[in-house]
């Protein structure tokens, strides 16, 4: 009986041994697979902003301020501000202090994280936006876009004054250094994700000014005139005195001066660099 006894036993030990076993292997499975998980969780990168310097509490953001990179998101958590909503934060003001390549915080901002309100959130105080009908060539063939810099130039027909009764077509610049807020529907959201980006077409740009200078726009879109975007570099905030109106006889008359004065400012800028 002894004998027959001792195999069985045997044979029941092995299974409980093995059936223990394979419980501790599955147990001791899943345990890594968790670790693995909380591991590839842990190097998922996000795309934030960061201070391209230091960052002095109560500035008033603006794209220069301001760099895209890469960090674990583990580090930073829904606490940085992502590349997707940096537009949000231009013209807001740091609360404080950001040391340069640390990411931008929500809670650095005032106002805290933003909700998305559209254009109307990223309109300085006391300024106005502005559609005005342009597009194409008018738009410096299209490549205008959002947070240029413009000056904006109407050409109309005006009463002559120097032959009565008669018209003649005038051009003369109406702004100098307008902020372009969006074209088309496209508002300023995309830049610093895709700073290389070419506009897509377009038929309208929208503008930030004054409330007098959005007075003044619509008066002159309301002159049947055509009205056309003069692209300038973004901090260039050089302001010309003194531009002329030019009719046909004013170009007949300073054409040779418009071309002297230009290739002198053009050999004097080649000869400083």
């Amino acid at each position: 009986m002894k004998q027959k006894l001792i195999p069985i036993l045997s044979i029941t030990i092995g299974i409980i041994a093995f059936i223990l076993t394979m419980n501790f292997t599955r147990r001791k499975e899943a345990e890594f697979r968790r670790l693995q998980e909380e591991f590839f969780q842990q190097q998922v990168q996000v795309r934030v902003l960061v201070a391209a310097h230091d960052i002095p509490s109560g500035t008033r953001l603006q794209q220069s301020d301001l760099i895209a990179r890469n960090v674990f998101k583990v580090n930073v958590g829904d606490r940085a501000v992502e590349v997707k909503d940096g537009m949000r934060l231009l013209g807001r003001r740091v609360v404080f202090p950001i040391k340069k390549d640390s990411p931008v915080l929500w809670s650095d901002i005032e106002g805290g994280a933003a909700t998305d309100s559209g254009l109307a959130s990223i309109i300085n105080n006391r300024m106005r936006a502005i559609s005005l009908s342009v597009g194409g060539a008018a738009a410096v063939s299209g490549m205008v876009k959002p947070n240029d810099k413009v000056d904006i130039i109407g050409t109309f027909s005006f009463p002559s004054k120097t032959i009565a009764g008669e018209m003649e077509t005038v051009t003369l610049t109406v702004l100098q250094d307008v902020s372009i807020l969006a074209t088309g529907t496209q508002i300023a959201s995309d830049q610093l994700a895709q700073p290389a980006r070419t506009a897509s077409g377009y038929s309208t740009v929208t503008v930030e000014v004054t409330p007098r200078e959005a007075e003044l726009l619509v008066f002159a879109e309301q002159l049947q005139g055509r009205l056309t975007l003069s692209l300038r570099n973004r901090e260039d905030v050089y302001f010309e005195r003194d531009l002329p109106t030019v009719n046909f006889e004013h170009l007949q008359e300073n054409l040779m001066e418009y071309n002297l004065y230009r290739q002198q400012h053009i050999r004097h800028k080649t000869n400083v660099q």
